[in-house]
């Protein structure tokens, strides 16, 4: 198959999810509820202290979008597996990696872009400056779509498994701190004068990492799940 026809069939699979979410709208906007919800409730127990408020800022953040993207992530393959398309993925002429990849890009479109979006806004409350903003901003749009990849893995393991949710959490967190480490450090690093390009280096490679081998080991945790 050609690059143009791996490109059609995705943007297909990114199409029919986005349909699907939009007739459950309430499930789509309960990570971003989550998200706004959480950051900010710490204002409200912490106090007006500003320089507390503003040294715990980006942790705070990062911990509630890593919270927030981890509670859509087990519908990622769920409807498929329950009404039997899954197996038809299976035994399409598609590369299963090819789905796997729209997939987990439709995730991030649906989960990850709103937390894009609204981290600079939550920020405010934190009395960060614009240009922290712009850092946050730029490490959140590198950091969520790892999550989402490495996010497909466990949900691709976890696959009509009981108790899924709390076994795809105790799989997925783990592999989640780096991300929140740099994604988190970035904004503290030019808070402390040292820079913070390398943070942001950082969070793309493992972006880059994640491209390259998560669709191909969430394609083998799926034929497992199914046998």
């Amino acid at each position: 198959m050609s690059a143009s026809s791996f490109l059609k069939i995705g943007l297909a699979v990114v199409r029919r999810e986005v349909r699907l979410s939009m007739r459950q709208k309430g499930e789509m906007l309960t990570p971003l509820f989550f998200f706004v919800v959480a950051v900010s409730l710490f204002p409200l127990a912490v106090g007006p202290e500003a320089a507390l408020l503003l040294r715990m800022a980006s942790g705070v953040l990062w911990v509630c979008a890593l919270l927030a993207a981890m509670l859509s992530l087990q519908r990622l393959f769920l409807a498929d597996y329950t009404d039997g398309s899954l197996e038809l993925m299976l035994l399409s002429p598609v590369p299963l990696v090819a789905l796997v990849l729209a997939k987990a890009f439709a995730h991030f479109l649906l989960s990850g872009v709103p937390l894009v979006l609204m981290a600079p806004v939550l920020g405010l409350q934190f009395g960060m400056e614009p240009h922290a903003l712009g850092i946050l901003m730029l490490s959140f749009l590198l950091g969520t779509p790892t999550l989402s990849l490495i996010g497909s893995i466990g949900a691709a393991l976890t696959l009509g498994v009981r108790g899924a949710g709390v076994l795809l959490s105790l799989l997925v967190l783990p592999l989640y701190i780096p991300v929140l480490v740099f994604g988190a450090g970035a904004v503290e690093a030019d808070a402390a004068g040292l820079g913070y390009g390398s943070h942001l280096s950082l969070l793309a490679a493992m972006l880059v990492l994640s491209l390259a081998f998560a669709p191909f080991a969430t394609s083998a945790a799926l034929k497992i799940s199914l046998e």
